[in-house]
């Protein structure tokens, strides 16, 4: 499973970094994309979910940010 480490990455910059990396991510393809708290958190997964992405979850690590994990599409 990728990794893709967004943390202290500021909107709408994190979002972009993050479709760019899902270009090169077959259909299918679990992901994890790690997020800061606040803005990040609150807008990245909307996003991608309107993108036709498919959120599998959402946990609050104990250093305070987030998992996010998700099973990509093709665009």
């Amino acid at each position: 499973m990728q990794v893709i480490d967004l943390r202290g990455v500021s909107c709408p910059t994190n979002f972009v970094k993050v479709k760019l990396a899902l270009e090169d991510i077959e259909t299918g393809e679990k992901v994890k994309i790690l997020l800061d708290d606040g803005e990040p958190v609150k807008n990245v997964p909307r996003s991608l979910k309107a993108e036709g992405h498919r959120l599998l979850a959402l946990q609050q690590t104990e250093e305070g940010h987030y998992i996010l994990e998700l099973e990509a599409v093709a665009e």
